[in-house]
């Protein structure tokens, strides 16, 4: 998790960072969870219980990051135009992450978080040593419980999605999410407004999604512990992205880049211009 972070921001300027009210959701959620991390680790220092602050940043790094905010957020670190306010916001993010992380992990393991440290910082200074940092000190502001337990509900419902996808891809029907554009019938009004204005396509790592109100019909998969989410699996239509995989109508391309979504055709033209620049 470390290794992908300093991948990551190995060409991140801090002078982009965006401000958090400019973020979307997902970002401000993971900045949420820094506070409530922040809490738990400090508690478990103060208490001498390291095993805690393994067990607590390993769950969060394993199965927050990696397995679900990193997951989604890949593909628009990846593919989407440098100027991309979504990918700018997830880089600020990483960047706080990172610096969160290492300072926390850096009492228990040394030697693994001086070297992320120094190779963030560019340099090899002995004076920038990690172990002569502090803590961070991680805004109250950032602590949002609406906005947690409005991600809880989505995260329910994604479960369903993935694991309907996960069906089809065990049956062979299917070797990527990103073949798959599936319906989401959602009866229990809390879970429909939760979902409201939530790109729940992003957050399933399809390449399209239909939401429909209502209980759809009894041969969609659903999960015994989230009442009112059914899923019908669909393929996904059109062509597939040369660039990022997903599928899409061939009719919305760009003509100078008719092997790619519109999203990757815009990234195309920001690269092809920068370099530009940079040769003239």
């Amino acid at each position: 998790t470390i290794r992908w972070m300093l991948g990551s921001l190995k060409h991140f300027d801090t002078a982009q960072a965006v401000a958090v009210k400019n973020m979307p959701e997902l970002e401000r959620l993971m900045l949420h969870r820094l506070t409530e991390l922040d809490t738990e680790v400090r508690s478990a220092y103060a208490a001498f219980d390291y095993k805690r602050v393994i067990s607590v940043l390993s769950q969060f790094m394993n199965t927050e990051l990696s397995a679900f905010y990193f997951d989604i957020r890949k593909d628009a670190l990846y593919c989407d135009p440098a100027s991309s306010l979504t990918r700018l916001s997830a880089l600020t993010v990483i960047d706080r992450l990172f610096d969160a992380l290492a300072k926390w992990l850096a009492p228990i393991i040394p030697f693994t978080t001086e070297e992320a440290w120094l190779a963030r910082q560019g340099i090899d200074d002995a004076g920038l040593s990690i172990h002569l940092e502090l803590f961070p000190e991680i805004p109250s502001a950032w602590r949002d419980d609406a906005l947690a337990e409005k991600w809880e509900k989505v995260k329910a419902v994604r479960r369903v999605v993935t694991g309907a996808l996960e069906i089809e891809r065990a049956s062979k029907h299917i070797g990527s999410s990103l073949e798959a554009a599936p319906v989401v019938h959602v009866a229990d009004p809390v879970l429909l407004a939760a979902l409201a204005g939530v790109e729940l396509a992003e957050a399933a790592i399809t390449s399209g999604l239909v939401m429909q109100a209502g209980d759809g019909p009894a041969d969609a998969f659903r999960l015994a512990d989230v009442p009112g989410a059914a899923v019908v699996f669909r393929r996904a239509e059109g062509i597939k992205c040369a660039r990022s995989w997903k599928y899409f109508d061939a009719a919305t391309a760009d003509p100078e880049y008719p092997d790619v979504t519109p999203r990757d055709a815009q990234a195309l033209r920001e690269m092809a211009a920068q370099s530009q620049g940079a040769s003239g």
